[in-house]
């Protein structure tokens, strides 16, 4: 399914202060195909001829990219010399045509790298992270994020990737609607050490500063004893692509939700806090609790869904965030996945 394609220059800027000129025809410079057959996600983009220098490639080309990303809703570049963290981010700013993201109310663990370059979520190895959309547990969320493999993993450490829009449609009718009508309630508590803290999460230590965002963000929130704090807020359980206008899925109830959480670790935190004492948990947006079938519906269309492939060193996998879903699965040996985001885009639906 080889298909040459080539939009523009790109070839040269390697070294020199001035392009060379270099005499190729423009469908050379790079080819592109479907990583599996059947599956549009993701699109394969590798260096046709040797001396194609990405960040000058993608600067050239950054409407074919945007063209791609929205038709596949992901792209794998594989085989580009990127040679280090830097460049990846460079590459990353020139591909968004914009300044990148921090990662601010968080949920998972991270470190920062470099500039506004960030660790994949720091789970332990052993633990799989379920597929879900960037920051849908929010109202505000990238819509393009970026992957690029450091070094892979021994055995495992895949990221595996789903089509959102096709997941909205492999949902059952009516358990889509139940949600589309009610919405998701997230509740949050922090500061009982069974997950992060508020502090982490909002990237401060100052209580005005945290209560200042939850009140932009319209999150209701209280303070208990010991520093901690309690958070709600109703989020959307899907949204419409402000490009395409297509419906995808897009929420984290199934993550969030109790039911996510390994039983012996379920049964040991309900034996030991009340359910809205967790540290995270979903209800319908009403506050009534999710039926465990509709959760089975939902990881299930996932399932159905999830396209899977080994990392190779140097590869960047750049995602359409609103049209495609990501994970990660368990692995064994060091492994450095590091991420970047950008396009901030807020719900109008609240």
């Amino acid at each position: 399914m080889q298909d040459q394609n080539t939009p523009g220059p790109g070839l040269g800027r390697i070294g020199a202060a001035r392009r060379k000129s270099v005499s190729v025809s423009s469908e050379n410079l790079i080819a592109t195909e479907l990583l599996q057959p059947g599956r549009q996600l993701p699109l394969v983009i590798r260096p046709a001829i040797a001396g194609v220098n990405l960040i000058a490639w993608a600067q050239d080309n950054r409407e074919f990219i945007e063209t791609q990303l929205l038709k596949h809703g992901g792209i794998l570049f594989r085989d580009w010399l990127v040679r280090s963290i830097d460049e990846f981010e460079h590459f990353a700013r020139v591909a968004a045509g914009e300044e990148l993201m921090d990662y601010s109310y968080r949920s998972t663990p991270r470190s920062g790298v470099s500039g506004k370059i960030y660790t994949s979520t720091e789970y332990p190895a052993d633990q799989s992270i379920p597929l879900h959309n960037e920051m849908a547990y929010s109202r505000t969320w990238p819509t393009k994020i970026w992957f690029h493999c450091v070094k892979a993993a021994e055995q495992g450490g895949e990221t595996p990737i789903a089509d959102s829009r096709r997941v909205f449609t492999c949902i059952d009718p009516l358990v889509r609607e139940r949600f589309m009508q009610k919405k998701i309630l997230y509740v949050r508590n922090y500061g009982n050490g069974l997950d992060l803290s508020w502090q982490n999460v909002f990237q401060t230590t100052s209580r005005n500063e945290a209560e200042e965002f939850c009140h932009r963000a319209g999150i209701e929130f209280e303070w208990g004893d010991g520093d901690r704090l309690r958070t709600r807020q109703v989020c959307q359980a899907v949204a419409t692509h402000p490009k395409t206008g297509e419906m995808v899925w897009f929420n984290q109830a199934h993550l969030f939700h109790v039911s996510n959480l390994n039983p012996e670790i379920r049964d040991r935190f309900l034996a030991e806090f009340k359910e809205e004492d967790l540290a995270r948990n979903t209800y319908y947006g009403d506050g009534s609790p999710i039926e465990p079938s509709a959760l089975e519906e939902i990881r299930q269309a996932y399932q159905k869904e999830t396209v899977i492939f080994p990392w190779q060193e140097g590869d960047i996998l750049m995602l359409d965030n609103m049209l495609a879903a990501h994970g990660r699965t368990p692995f064994t040996g060091s492994r450095k996945i590091v991420v970047a985001m950008a396009g901030a885009f807020s719900s109008q639906d609240f």
